[in-house]
């Protein structure tokens, strides 16, 4: 016969274990199975290019015919899409990167610039041709208004190449795109596990995989799904930008004039008088212009064309009042700007009315 004070503590037991059974079971009925998290949505631009491209044969990694393959094909071949996010393609374009023409810049913009307005709409990728992949995503970069990630990415070798490039960038960029640590840093540029800011990077090499580069370093990397990241812009970009993609019917005509030894004068007079509103002159070393050539520099600026002096060198950057007297001929430098992208600020810049001290600001802010 149990003591009374053994009863005791087995009714209470006999209590505390009924209690526990009433709340685990109450849990077990409220709780909902968990929903897997919605994923992001993101929409694939294809525009053409290498990306798009088909070779002969399985060796032909550099001779191969662009802009081949549509953009539901692209996202067909490329199932790993689907663990990272909702994709949908469309066909802006299908052409080489090489024949793009300010016209198509304009419309791509526009695009871009619509969709980041679609709350159903989470990040942009621009399946582009690398010859001029670097001017599109400065291009976008200074003109689309929001804070959305758009990401431009290509590839050097066609699919239907031994070790092609191109579906991995793809997958990477989209990665990129859908994620949110990417937002607010400008347009990217992914290539070879790298991101790359739009304003910065430029094609480098012409028969390797990791053609594109920065002389400031890319801002992160992608490796396995994962974004990592290091650094960020500090020039103004997307949201920051006084230039709007909305507000833009046309570029200005803006032309580049190459320097180099024996260079004539005669090059300079016939873009400088062809309507251009600026030339970008793509001097030697520190911007370096030609004695021959500074005199037809100065007389069109006499009749109101924006002297632009930038480098053909990859690294550095033009020094105002070095080489030339900036001051004294009323001209501008390109800051770090290669030829090309100097070209791309200049057209997008003169779409206002500005003086040589309005574009020189422009240059140093963007």
């Amino acid at each position: 016969m149990a003591f009374p004070h053994m009863q005791f503590k087995r009714l209470l037991a006999g209590a505390a274990f009924a209690a526990w059974g009433l709340v685990a079971g109450a849990q077990t009925q409220s709780a909902a199975p968990a929903q897997p998290a919605a994923k992001p949505n993101v929409v694939v631009l294809a525009t053409g290019g290498t990306i798009a491209g088909a070779g002969a044969t399985a060796a032909n990694s550099a001779s191969y015919a662009a802009a081949k393959v549509p953009v539901d094909k692209l996202l067909a071949g490329l199932p790993e899409l689907a663990n990272v996010a909702s994709v949908k393609g469309e066909q802006v374009f299908q052409i080489a990167s090489e024949s793009f023409t300010n016209d198509q810049l304009l419309q791509l913009g526009k695009r871009v610039s619509a969709l980041s307005k679609q709350p159903d709409v989470d990040g942009i990728v621009v399946t582009h041709g690398t010859d001029t992949l670097e001017e599109t995503a400065y291009f976008l970069n200074l003109v689309v208004h929001t804070d959305k990630p758009i990401v431009v990415v290509g590839s050097m070798r066609p699919g239907t190449a031994l070790s092609a490039d191109g579906a991995l960038n793809l997958l990477e960029a989209v990665t990129v795109a859908a994620s949110k640590e990417s937002a607010g840093k400008g347009v990217l540029v992914t290539m070879s596990d790298e991101i790359q800011s739009g304003r910065d990077v430029t094609k480098g090499v012409n028969v390797k995989t990791q053609a594109f580069r920065s002389q400031w370093g890319p801002l992160g990397m992608v490796v396995e799904g994962q974004t990592y990241w290091f650094r960020a812009p500090v020039k103004r970009h997307t949201m920051q930008s006084e230039f709007n993609i909305d507000e833009i019917t046309a570029l200005a005509p803006v032309d580049i004039v190459y320097g180099y030894g024996n260079v004539p004068r005669s090059i300079a007079d016939a873009v400088g008088n062809s309507g251009v509103k600026a030339l970008i002159h793509a001097g030697t070393g520190n911007g370096s212009v030609a004695d021959r050539v500074v005199p037809a520099l100065q007389e069109l600026r006499g009749k109101g064309v924006q002297i632009v002096r930038s480098s053909r060198v990859a690294d550095g950057f033009v020094l105002r009042n070095a080489e030339q007297p900036d001051d004294k001929y009323d001209w501008v430098v390109a800051h770090d700007l290669n030829p090309q992208k100097a070209r791309i600020l200049a057209a997008v810049a003169l779409t206002k009315p500005q003086t040589s001290k309005d574009l020189q600001r422009i240059f140093w802010q963007y």
